[in-house]
């Protein structure tokens, strides 16, 4: 699946190659069996839309340089590995998986860097030739030369390796499926990749691309390895700190615009005091020598106050339609419900907006919208709130005579509000006295959205009917101790 760091290092290739004017290509690494299928690729797919992220050449829109698939390009890596046999620049290595464990063991306890030993080097061109055409089992091994491999990365400047800390690593496997180094190699040329941004994790994986692109005389590309991205407590991020999947935090209720800012600031920033900001801000000044070196800290409580941020700033249709879902899987409305009281569902998303930082928080927010109206469940400090108040029923009923009239005209919040408070005044009562008993009866909670702007939204003939049952629930209850 998809993860929060892919998709990071994905955004910051896409917004380098908008910036430039470049084009930036999908391309599905699929050779690995086990860890590929159609419902992780559809959801690399679907998570790059979802925030946003567009391409210009890959799987499902093409592109001159195709397929996209590197299990629709095996001929490619074929030929390339032909080409690195006969120039002796690789060779096949018939070494049995237990030889190479017994060797790893060795080195392992001698306290030595597991490698391979090399021993089929030494094997003659047309011996290995014909011991494979007679069906015996190798591998394909890249005969990395001595001396050392220099490159120069766009974040971390020139870089150097000694080749003999690199072994010579496998470029095909046994069933003839080529490794990830060899792969990326020939389709990056083929595609005529000018840049590479990824992850610091592949930064000991350069030293032997970079001596295979020299071994077939291609020109290397320019490379940017980005920081790990890292826990609060300082360790790479894990599934527990905040690595999962990109569209788990879709499901988790995140505005996609709010992940695509919080990325942008793991290992970049736009200035020293801006946290918010454009993905046309992004691109217009993304520039890969301003990555920072050291991990960017994956912070999920600012993550979560970003979120809130952006949902706050949004215009109400947007977030209404983007809490409908939950509200549906909560069971509170259906979607055809949802549809033909669509001005209503705005007013109760309304309610909530300025209070949820995830669209999935909505539900619990309005969900005394929908309880029946003698049976509203009043939390504890609602009623603690409420029992404040001595006589807080007998209050409660008075201003349920008054506001009757008052309903039946229609002014809106604006007007009750108004009203109350001169009703209030008249009485010589102070606003808490009558607003917190009010709260619990039509809410059941301590606190909230505007009361009148929920009477709004209750309507008169709810509002009315949750007064009575409220003063009757609270003339017969108990104090609260």
């Amino acid at each position: 699946m998809l993860h929060i760091g892919g998709a990071r290092t994905a955004l910051f290739a896409w917004a380098y190659a908008r910036r430039h004017g470049g084009v930036f290509v999908l391309r599905i690494e699929d050779t690995d069996r086990e860890r590929s299928g159609a419902g992780y690729e559809q959801a690399i797919l679907d998570g790059l839309r979802w925030l946003g992220i567009d391409w210009d050449e890959g799987p499902d829109v093409g592109g001159p340089y195709g397929p996209y698939r590197q299990t629709e390009r095996l001929e490619h890596y074929r030929r390339a590995a032909e080409r690195l046999l006969a120039a002796g620049a690789a060779y096949r290595c018939f070494c049995s998986a237990a030889r190479l464990e017994e060797l790893r063991a060795r080195q392992t306890s001698a306290g030595d860097t597991a490698a391979y030993d090399g021993l089929c080097r030494a094997v003659d061109p047309a011996e290995a030739r014909a011991r494979s055409a007679g069906g015996e089992p190798f591998v394909v091994r890249f005969r990395v030369p001595p001396g050392e491999t220099r490159f120069s990365d766009l974040i971390r400047g020139h870089v150097a390796f000694r080749n003999e800390d690199v072994d010579d690593w496998i470029m095909v496997r046994s069933d003839g499926a080529p490794t990830y180094n060899f792969a990326v190699v020939c389709d990056d040329s083929e595609m005529r990749i000018t840049h590479v941004l990824r992850g610091e994790e592949h930064l000991t994986n350069t030293p032997k691309q970079v001596l295979l692109y020299q071994a077939l005389g291609l020109e290397v590309p320019v490379f940017a390895h980005l920081p790990l991205m890292l826990g609060t407590d300082g360790k790479k991020l894990s599934k527990r700190t905040g690595d999962t999947a990109l569209l788990d935090y879709r499901d988790q209720g995140y505005p996609p615009e709010a992940v695509l800012n919080f990325l942008c600031l793991q290992g970049w920033a736009l200035d020293d005091r801006t946290d918010l900001f454009s993905v046309a801000d992004l691109v217009r000044h993304f520039d890969p020598a301003d990555v920072g070196k050291r991990g960017a800290i994956f912070d999920p409580e600012k993550f979560l106050w970003m979120a809130g941020e952006y949902i706050r700033s949004d215009e109400l249709a947007r977030v209404a339609s983007r809490c409908a879902p939950f509200v549906v899987r909560a069971g509170l409305m259906s979607e055809g419900e949802i549809a033909a009281r669509r001005p209503w569902f705005e007013s109760a998303v309304a309610l909530a907006q300025e209070r949820i930082r995830l669209y999935s928080e909505l539900p619990a927010r309005i969900a005394y919208l929908f309880a029946p109206d003698d049976e509203v469940p009043w939390q504890p400090a609602a009623l603690k709130n409420a029992r404040r108040h001595e006589g807080a029923e007998i209050l409660l009923g008075e201003y349920l005579a008054w506001l009757r009239p008052q309903l039946a005209t229609g002014g809106g919040a604006p007007v009750l509000r108004e009203t109350t408070r001169g009703w209030l005044e008249a009485r010589g009562t102070k606003p808490p006295v009558l607003l917190q008993p009010l709260r619990c009866v039509l809410t059941g909670e301590p606190g909230g959205a505007d009361i009148f702007d929920v009477i709004a939204v209750l309507g008169s003939e709810r509002t009315i009917s949750r007064l009575e049952a409220g003063i009757r629930r609270l003339a017969s209850s108990a104090p609260a101790e």
